[in-house]
């Protein structure tokens, strides 16, 4: 799929076909763009957890404010963020400020290479952090910063209203 194709087609994905499981292959291709975006220093501090079992789904979508969604998902990609990675250059500038940039800089790849593939997804980053550590087994520096449902759609929604290009660029000035 050529890249502004894709960036037009990406949609947040909420209904996914349960029957069909996502091929190991497809998951690693699409958890492998992670370490293509870019990060601050190049510390590429985000890892990711990927979770097929039930049970831990159904927990992510109880405590998830509006990720009900997750639990019909056949995957779902826990992101987190390395916080010693993260402060190895840039100290506290870099755990606070640099790493939710990162994370959303890989988040962003991982949904485009989801769609290039034909599978879906959807960013949710409200959900009870501190339970899913404990459930996952994180170590303390290592925080999740957001749960994506990753799946075959079962309906691929009509793409939403965007401004025109008008409101949204400026030459020189605002």
């Amino acid at each position: 799929m050529e890249i502004f194709e894709t960036i037009k087609n990406r949609r947040s994905i909420r209904k996914y076909d349960d029957a069909k499981q996502v091929p190991k292959e497809l998951i690693e291709k699409v958890v492998d763009a992670v370490r293509w975006a870019p990060s601050a220093g190049n510390n590429q501090p985000i890892e990711v957890v990927v979770v097929s079992d039930q049970k831990k789904k159904e927990k992510m979508a109880e405590i998830s404010g509006y990720a009900r969604y997750l639990k019909y998902s056949p995957i779902a990609l826990v992101v987190c963020i390395n916080l010693k990675r993260s402060e190895q250059m840039y100290g506290e500038l870099g755990r606070e400020h640099y790493s939710p940039q990162d994370a959303s800089a890989a988040i962003e790849n991982m949904m485009l290479a989801a769609t290039a593939l034909g599978l879906g997804t959807c960013w949710n980053s409200l959900f009870e952090k501190d339970i899913v550590r404990e459930m996952l087994n994180l170590p303390e520096d290592v925080k999740p910063f957001a749960i994506l449902p990753l799946g075959y759609p079962l309906k691929i929604p009509e793409p939403p209203s965007r401004r025109p290009l008008e409101e949204v660029l400026h030459w020189e000035t605002y």
